[in-house]
C-alpha cells in the first residue's frame, strides 16, 4: 500500500533515515509509475542530481548534486509538538527512566545545559509542571491540537525546537501562541520560510526575552518583518545566516540588549552604523563577519560618539581588521568596557603579546576587560606610561614640546595616537632621559636601584637593593624572606614614586616582573605583613 502524501507536502521538511531534506517536488517521474518526492538534501553529498532527470527539470537545487527522488514511504514528515514532547520525556512509559539524560540550548557561542529533564518529568508524572521543554533533534513538524498545548504547557517558559522538521515561521507562531509565558525560544538549525510581508502576531511573543535563530537562513529584512511581534526581546542570536546587508530597525528591537551576528558576511563595517541607534544594546557579537574596519564619523578623536550609547561589550574575533585606527575608534564608544579581538591582522604588527595587550589598553581609556582578562589599575597605569614613553620620540618629531605653549603635534600624529596628549596631561610628558636611545640590554642596564622600606615596622631600617627589572614579584618576596624571615605568602608589596606623589601602586600579581608595573630607579618598595 502506497504511503499517503500530505496535501501540503511541497516545501515541507522530511527525515529520511538520519538525513534531513526539503520537499521540492511531488508527482510522477516517467517512465516509472506512482508518486515520487523530489527532495533537496541538507547534505548535498547525499544527492544525485540538481532536480533534472532524463532531460526534464522537475525542481531546482542550490547544489548541482543536491537532489534525489524518493518514494513517499521513505520520508518521515514528522509529528506534532505534543507527541514529540511526550516521547522525549517518556510520559507514555510507566517505567522509571534508568539513565539521566542531558539536553542543551545553544545561543550563539553560549550553551545552557539542562540535566535530568527526562527523569524529573517521569517522577513528577505531570508534563504541565515543566518549565523547560527541549525537543531538539526530534521530528516536530507541526503544532497539533492547540488547546491541548495551552493546557499542558501552562508553566512552560523555555522551549528548544532546534534541528526539528519545522519548515515555516507560521508553525512556530502556532506553537508559541499556546504557551502564554514563553520567555526563551530556540529554533536554530531549521531551514524555514519566513514572512515576506509585515504580519500581525500581536501578543504571541509578548513575554519573549531570548530568541535563537541560528542557521535558519533568515535575512535581516525578514528579521525586521517579524520584530514587531517581539516587544520585550532582550537577546537575539542570528549566527550563520544569509545576512549580508543591514537596515535601520525603526521602532523595533528597541529593548534589545544582546545581538549576535557572527558568521554573517557583512564585510562593510559601515553596515554597523545602521544598527548604532539601538538604545539599550549592551553586547554586540561580530565573530567572523568579514569586517575590515570600524569608524564612527559623527565625532572626532577625544569625543564620544552618539552611536551605540549603551554598548558595554564588543566581540570582533576572526575578522579582517588590519589597521590600528579601528582600535583608536573604539575609544569613542561611551560605555565600552569589554573587548575581544582575537585573530585580526592588526595583531600581527606586534610580535610580543604583552606589548600588544598594552597598546590596546592604552588606546581605549575605559576598557576593563580585554580578551577575557581583567585589566587591573596597575596594568593600565603601566600600559599608559609605557605607551607615553614608546611614542615619545615620535611625539617630539611631530612637533610635540615640553613647553605647553609650543606643544603642537601634527594632525597625522594625533590621528595615529589620539590619546597621547591626554596621557601627557595625566602623567606629565615623558622626560628627556626617558626618550634617550636605548642602551644595549646588558644586566647592568636592566638593574633597578630601589629602596625597600617597612612603613609599619620603624625598627626595620630601609635598605637599598639593586634588582633586575625582569625579576618577578614572587622572587622579590623570596628575597625579602631571607632579609626579614617573613614567609612570602604573608607579605604585601606596593611601591611609591616621586612621579606619583601621595599614591601607592600595589604589586598584586606574583607572576609579573617589576617592569610590568613601570617601576624605575629611585622608587621605593613598601613591605607590609
Amino acid at each position: 500500500m502506497a504511503a499517503e502524501v500530505p496535501s501540503d507536502a511541497l516545501g515541507r521538511r522530511v527525515l529520511c533515515g538520519t538525513e534531513r531534506a526539503t520537499v521540492r517536488y511531488v508527482g510522477s517521474v516517467p517512465p516509472t509509475a506512482g508518486i515520487w518526492l523530489g527532495v533537496e538534501w541538507d547534505d548535498p553529498q547525499r544527492g544525485k542530481h540538481d532536480g533534472t532527470y532524463e532531460g526534464t527539470q522537475y525542481f531546482k537545487c542550490r547544489h548541482p548534486r543536491g537532489g534525489s527522488f524518493i518514494r513517499p514511504n521513505k520520508a518521515n514528515f514528522g509529528v506534532d509538538f505534543l507527541t514529540a514532547v511526550k516521547d522525549r520525556y517518556k510520559l507514555n512509559d510507566e517505567q522509571d527512566v534508568q539513565h539521566e539524560t542531558k539536553n542543551t540550548l545553544v545561543f550563539g557561542t553560549r550553551t545552557v545545559e539542562f540535566f535530568g529533564m527526562d527523569s524529573a518529568a517521569v517522577r513528577r508524572r505531570q508534563l504541565n509542571q515543566l518549565v523547560d521543554i527541549s525537543v531538539e533533534k526530534c521530528a516536530v513538524s507541526h503544532a497539533g491540537q492547540k488547546e491541548e498545548i495551552s493546557r499542558i504547557c501552562a508553566n512552560t517558559r523555555h522551549i528548544n525546537l532546534s534541528k526539528t522538521l519545522i519548515s515555516s515561521w507560521e508553525t512556530v507562531t502556532a506553537i508559541a501562541s499556546q504557551v502564554q509565558n514563553l520567555e526563551l525560544l530556540d529554533i536554530s538549525e531549521n531551514k524555514m520560510k519566513f514572512p515576506s510581508t509585515l504580519t500581525s502576531v500581536s501578543g504571541i511573543f509578548s513575554k519573549l526575552r531570548i530568541l535563537a535563530l541560528n542557521r535558519t537562513e533568515i535575512t535581516w529584512t525578514e528579521v525586521l518583518l517579524c520584530a514587531p511581534g517581539w516587544p520585550a526581546l532582550e537577546a537575539l542570536y542570528l549566527v550563520c545566516n544569509k545576512i549580508t546587508a543591514l537596515e535601520r530597525p525603526d521602532n523595533v528591537l528597541q529593548t534589545l540588549k544582546l545581538l549576535d551576528l557572527s558568521k554573517n558576511q557583512l564585510l562593510d563595517g559601515n553596515q554597523l552604523h545602521l544598527i548604532a541607534q539601538l538604545p539599550r544594546l549592551e553586547k554586540l557579537i561580530l565573530i567572523n563577519t568579514g569586517i575590515s574596519s570600524i569608524h564612527f564619523p559623527d565625532v572626532g578623536f577625544g569625543c564620544k560618539t552618539k552611536m551605540f550609547p549603551s554598548l558595554k561589550s564588543l566581540v570582533i574575533n576572526d575578522n579582517n581588521i588590519s589597521q590600528w585606527s579601528s582600535i583608536n575608534e573604539l575609544d569613542k564608544l561611551p560605555s565600552l568596557q569589554l573587548l575581544q579581538c582575537y585573530n585580526n591582522p592588526f595583531m600581527d604588527t606586534e610580535k610580543n603579546p604583552e606589548t600588544l595587550r598594552q597598546l590596546i589598553i592604552a588606546k581605549i581609556s575605559q576598557l576593563e576587560f580585554l580578551n577575557k582578562s581583567e585589566i587591573l589599575p596597575a596594568e593600565r597605569k603601566g600600559a599608559e606610561l609605557d605607551y607615553r614613553k614608546i611614542f615619545g620620540n615620535d611625539w617630539l618629531a611631530a612637533g610635540g614640546n615640553w613647553n605647553p605653549e609650543k606643544n603642537k603635534p601634527s594632525e597625522e600624529f594625533l590621528a595615529a595616537h589620539p590619546r597621547y596628549l591626554s596621557l601627557c596631561l595625566k602623567y606629565g610628558p615623558p622626560e628627556e632621559g626617558e626618550l634617550k636611545a636605548q642602551q644595549p640590554l646588558t644586566l647592568k642596564n636592566q638593574l633597578l636601584t630601589l629602596t625597600i622600606k617597612c612603613p609599619e615596622k620603624p625598627e626595620q631600617k630601609p635598605v637599598e637593593k639593586k634588582l633586575p627589572e625582569s625579576m618577578t614579584v614572587q622572587r622579590v618576596k623570596g628575597l625579602l624572606y631571607r632579609l626579614l624571615k617573613i614567609p612570602g605568602s604573608e607579605l604585601k608589596l606596593s611601591y611609591e614614586s616621586s612621579k606619583l606623589e601621595g599614591k601607592e601602586v600595589e604589586l598584586d600579581n606574583d607572576l609579573k616582573p617589576l617592569q610590568f608595573y613601570s617601576i624605575e630607579n629611585g622608587d621605593c618598595v613598601l613591605v607590609r605583613w
